[in-house]
């Protein structure tokens, strides 16, 4: 018989802490919104169902999570108890075991909610807890366990006596359930407390009434189960996770040289042997192949990199850059372009919506817009695709094997024809043919022992 599983993220607090007109959970962690790592997490573990609990915000986090998850709605923030009790309609009944997660735990590994619920099945408890060993475990609820090491209690700090206040093992507060336990108990949860709410954690204590096995897993991992509330706590979960992505790619045959100066978003790819220089950020969907030096200084977002590619001290931003290419230093590469094999991107150049075919080079100074770029190229200094009219954008076509003389500006929409010439200081505003050299300058004109007039008046 299938075993179901199913999963509750408690996503409805509004964060006050933070600061933040952006609802706590969507506040990004290493690119990714806490309750989004939460949710992928979960995924992996091929859950039956997956609930999450909305309350303020509830527009904001169903735009981030999408169709994927079910959603539940808890208007008043009256407890954590309450916040699972209103996944009644989508749970109630079902067999199986419920995982609950607050979405503001980021730091939760797959495999520590592996291990919970195997932990939980194994042990064949009602409910069992993830907890943790904290040097300092003030302000967590503590875990009293009997002789037979099952868990007796958990005592928020707040009602701790002096000998639980020494207990280091706290809860983080990730539970796992029977299904039909865990409702049937939220029933009997009251909101006799300083608080006035219905806690998660009485639930607990009223299946032990029972006589349920209350089991425990302890992971060894303190960073785990580590909850944000404001943005110092964010700011270190950052520091955590990014440790853990830069460490998993060296691990993976990446040499990063400075990891306290790399930043690395948690869905990049990258192949082996590529080595990634400080004071470099890879974000979004970025992919890099095998065989590239990345950096010093560059940022990319949502760029596809193949083997063997050099980038420095450049943007780039949703775009492809081929094998062997290089880019940099200081080139700025905007969405739609795709740089071609071997091809040489020099410093100061920018790309907009612009593909250069292999072989070619744009070295220097130069912007290239909404531009088609055939195969062994040489665009010169200072060259400018005039792709906008003030109304529309318009497209330029160069030739394989052409030649583009320095400062040229070619007036879109225009073609330079396959194995032209544009000498070097042109205006070309009409199409070049094949193998045609094309002048558009005036004509030099010296006019003979003229600057000696001209400097004796600035005298």
């Amino acid at each position: 018989m299938q075993h179901h599983k199913y999963a509750v993220v408690l996503a409805a607090g509004q964060g006050t802490r933070m600061k933040s007109k952006l609802y706590k959970v969507l506040h990004p962690v290493c690119g990714k919104p806490m309750v989004q790592h939460i949710v992928h997490r979960l995924e992996a573990l091929a859950m039956d169902q997956i609930v999450v609990v909305v309350g303020h915000g509830a527009e904001q986090v169903k735009n981030q999570l999408g169709s994927s998850v079910d959603y539940a709605f808890q208007e008043k923030q009256l407890g954590t108890a309450h916040a699972v009790k209103m996944c009644s309609e989508q749970l109630r009944g079902k067999q199986g075991t419920t995982i609950v997660v607050t979405g503001d735990t980021p730091l939760i590994r797959e495999e520590t909610l592996h291990r919970l619920m195997t932990h939980h099945a194994e042990t064949q408890a009602a409910a069992t807890v993830l907890t943790t060993v904290l040097a300092d475990p003030t302000g967590y609820g503590r875990i009293v366990r009997n002789e037979q090491g099952h868990v007796e209690r958990i005592v928020e700090h707040k009602d701790t006596n002096e000998q639980e206040r020494a207990i280091g093992e706290i809860s983080t507060g990730i539970f796992c359930f029977d299904n039909q336990l865990l409702f049937a108990a939220l029933d009997q949860v009251n909101n006799n407390n300083a608080q006035g709410e219905y806690y998660l954690p009485d639930v607990i204590g009223i299946l032990k009434g029972q006589n349920q096995i209350i089991s425990a897993y302890l992971t060894e991992d303190v960073e785990d189960g580590m909850g944000v509330n404001d943005r110092v706590q964010l700011a270190y979960a950052e520091q955590i996770l990014r440790r853990r992505i830069n460490e998993g790619h060296m691990r993976n045959g990446v040499t990063i040289i400075d990891p306290h100066s790399t930043y690395i978003e948690s869905d990049v790819v990258i192949g082996p042997d590529t080595v990634i220089q400080p004071n470099t950020f890879l974000r979004g969907k970025t992919v890099i192949g095998s065989d590239c030096t990345i950096g010093p200084n560059a940022d990319l977002t949502d760029v596809q990199v193949e083997n063997g590619v050099s980038i420095q001290y450049s943007v780039i931003v949703k775009s492809t850059v081929r094998q062997v290419a290089s880019v940099g230093p200081f080139a700025y590469i905007r969405p739609g372009s795709d740089v071609g094999e071997h091809v040489k991107v020099g410093d100061f150049v920018e790309l907009k919506n612009t593909r250069i075919g292999n072989h070619s080079k744009v070295s220097h100074l130069s912007y290239l817009g909404d531009a088609e770029v055939g195969e062994h190229v040489n665009v010169g200094c200072g060259t400018i695709t005039v792709n906008y009219d003030g109304v529309k954008k318009h497209k330029t076509e160069i030739g394989d094997h052409s030649f583009i003389g320095c400062n040229s500006n070619l007036i879109a929409p225009v073609i330079i024809g396959e194995g032209s010439y544009v000498a070097a200081g042109s205006t070309i505003n009409r199409n070049v043919p094949d193998d045609a050299l094309a002048i558009a300058r005036v004509r030099q004109d010296n006019k003979e022992g003229y600057a000696k007039k001209l400097l004796r008046k600035e005298k």
